[in-house]
């Protein structure tokens, strides 16, 4: 807001638009260790003939986990986070799907460069293991144009920055815009990172969504 103190100025105002959002959600602590037990005898088992990682490198999974028994309850929390955003934008249609969900294994010293998930209407990560130096998740400003000039700035903040860091635990879930960069900085504790991620489509999508929303039938024009 400017100075109203200035005579040449009645009122002011700051009108925030197109904001990009992020869903950060923890889990209740027996729910996630629960889910945790689970999904980390799974990956074993899925790593169980692959030789350790070495530094620097990653391991991601087969994309069907969402498919298997023993995710049954990531999937179900994914589901009813979805549907209470869907409730949040004021979307109409709630009836969404997983399209994918893989795990990821960042050894220490692994990264994961910037990328989106297109295709989408929205993706996500859930948190099992990340330790202090591996505990963030950076995303990118969507507007090309704010790289274009780069004033410095006098303290970061929300409206100023390029990109935003979210700090996140065990049990941590976070959906976001599926078309939202975002990277992973290097792993500099000394265990695995491990995070199973997921992409959201909406369930017939071209059946539901994709008709035009006028309605025809009308004269055509001569």
């Amino acid at each position: 807001m400017l100075n109203e103190n200035s005579r040449w100025i009645e009122a002011s105002d700051v009108i925030p638009m197109f904001p990009t959002l992020v869903w950060k959600i923890q889990l209740d602590q027996r729910l996630h260790e629960a889910i945790d037990a689970k999904v980390l005898a799974a990956l074993a088992d899925l790593r169980r003939a692959l030789p350790p990682l070495a530094a620097g490198n990653g391991w991601q999974s087969v994309q069907t986990l969402h498919e298997r028994d023993d995710f049954r309850d990531l999937v179900g929390c994914v589901h009813d986070a979805a549907r209470g955003i869907l409730r949040f934008l004021k979307i109409g249609y709630d009836a969404v799907e997983i399209s994918a969900c893989w795990a990821s294994v960042l050894a220490a010293g692994a990264s994961h460069r910037i990328h989106n998930h297109p295709n989408n209407f929205l993706s996500g990560v859930y948190y099992l293991k990340v330790l202090p130096g591996a505990d963030t998740i950076n995303f990118h400003d969507p507007r090309p144009q704010a790289r274009v000039i780069r004033p410095p700035v006098t303290d970061l903040a929300a409206h100023n920055t390029d990109q935003v860091v979210v700090r996140v635990r065990p049990g941590s879930l976070l959906l976001f815009p599926s078309w939202l960069e975002h990277s992973v900085d290097r792993n500099d504790s000394d265990e695995p990172r491990i995070s199973v991620s997921f992409n959201l489509m909406f369930a017939r999508y071209a059946e539901a969504m994709s008709p035009p929303m006028w309605s025809g039938g009308g004269a055509k024009p001569g």
